[in-house]
Formats: C-alpha cells, structure tokens, sequence
C-alpha cells in the first residue's frame, strides 16, 4: 500500500521535466565534464570529503 501516492510523484516530475523548458549552460557542463573546479566557490562534490561516515563506505561493498 502507498505505492500510489509515490508513483503519481514520480509521474508529475517526470512530466514537469519533460516539459517544461530549461535553459542549458553549456559552458557550466564543459568545466563539470573537463574536471575543471567551478568558478562560483561552492565546492561541489568535493564537500562530501567532510563527511565522517565516507570510509565505512568501502568496507560494505
């Protein structure tokens, strides 16, 4: 049970995605794809280093 609920959220995303219109910055994804650090100063992926639980991360797998 519930399931309903979670698929018509899921319907509505992907409708609004599908959609709706988004302007593409082709530059940002360029410095994202090359590895290049962002401009902006927000870190990006490189915050998660912070985090306390990252190396049990590799005793699971």
């Amino acid at each position: 049970m519930g399931r309903g609920r979670a698929k018509a959220k899921q319907t509505k995303v992907a409708r609004e995605l599908k959609y709706s219109s988004h302007e593409t910055d082709f530059a940002a994804l360029q410095r994202e794809l090359s590895g290049e650090p962002s401009s902006n100063g927000s870190g990006g992926a490189d915050e998660r280093h912070d985090d306390p639980y990252d190396d049990y991360d590799d005793y699971r797998r």
